[in-house]
């Protein structure tokens, strides 16, 4: 069983910048893919940036225009996601996932991962 712990989620002012960290358990960490999704209230979770096991490969949601950038750290186990110039449309509970398939690059979609965070809470408000 694979446990994911986000945190770095907080309440912060348009433009403002936040780092969230997902770290994980176990020793397979750097065999997969992971991910970051979001969901806000009234919607469906929607992708948000993907790595692959090596950080060879990236992908990002196209709505982002560049603001985050997604990275990991598998000596640490851990997965990142650096959100600059954060707008009131970025509100919403990030997720991080694992992808389901070793050695995958990472999918755009959450069937294409198996184990999830809880959620970290992003406020954007003036």
């Amino acid at each position: 069983q694979v446990q994911l712990v986000e945190s770095g989620g907080g309440l912060v002012q348009p433009g403002d910048s936040l780092r969230l960290s997902c770290v994980a358990s176990g020793r397979t960490f750097s065999t997969y893919a992971m991910g970051w999704f979001r969901q806000a209230p009234g919607k469906e979770r929607e992708f948000v940036a993907a790595i692959s096991r090596r950080s060879v490969n990236t992908a990002y949601a196209d709505s982002l225009n560049g603001r985050f950038t997604i990275s990991r750290d598998n000596a640490k186990n851990t997965v990142y996601l650096q959100m600059n110039s954060l707008k009131t449309e970025d509100t919403a509970v990030y997720f991080c996932a694992r992808g389901s398939q070793p050695q995958s690059q990472g999918g755009r979609y959450p069937h294409e991962y198996d184990y999830w965070g809880q959620g970290t809470q992003v406020t954007v408000s003036s």
